[in-house]
């Protein structure tokens, strides 16, 4: 099984995850943002990721701080689970609908860190979180989980479904590119050798 725990507390939140990505999607999410609870329960199990996460963040002040670290937590237990990334599929996209919503993923597991976020959310909040975290979220998970994602917002009009399709999309694409293809579950997916 590939997984990882990370533990990361500073003056702003203190937070605890476990992940394990060749898990079947069972999670326990609490991070006294319920919109984003909800956002990493369909994550965990729309990727068949195993996902514990408790944070414990300075909610009163916003909710900025708690989404950032969670994200660069996230993204360095993926980093962690794949160690040298040795058999993985390494490229996987989707288009994904969520209702009125259609939003395109695809993700290189490439060992640098990108982000491409081509998309327009309607009003502020989704519940008591702010719309603007959503790519404030993914550019911490990237950062650390050290892959290239794109996402792109192709129709929508309700900030629900396309945060959540947007969700849901890279939990898609990552299961697919996290998987060990068995004809090269010995090989590095690249010509340099290394990822």
């Amino acid at each position: 099984m590939r997984t990882s725990e990370i533990k990361r507390k500073t003056a702003e939140t203190d937070i605890s995850l476990s992940l394990n990505i060749d898990g079947t999607g069972v999670s326990t999410i609490d991070t006294g943002i319920g919109f984003l609870d909800h956002m990493l329960t369909l994550f965990a199990r729309h990727g068949r990721f195993d996902l514990t996460l408790s944070c414990r963040g300075d909610t009163h002040v916003d909710a900025h701080h708690s989404v950032e670290d969670i994200g660069l937590c996230l993204g360095s237990a993926f980093a962690e689970a794949l160690g040298d990334m040795r058999g993985i599929t390494r490229y996987a996209d989707i288009i994904l609908p969520m209702d009125e919503a259609l939003v395109l993923c695809a993700v290189d597991i490439s060992g640098r860190s990108w982000l491409s976020f081509n998309v327009e959310l309607p009003g502020e909040k989704v519940g008591t979180m702010d719309t603007e975290l959503v790519e404030e979220f993914l550019l911490a998970f990237v950062r650390k989980a050290n892959i290239t994602l794109h996402v792109k917002q192709l129709s929508g009009g309700n900030a629900h479904h396309i945060i959540e399709a947007c969700f849901k999309a890279l939990a898609r694409t990552l299961g697919k590119a996290v998987k060990i293809e068995e004809a090269y579950k010995d090989e590095i997916p690249s010509t340099k050798g290394i990822l």
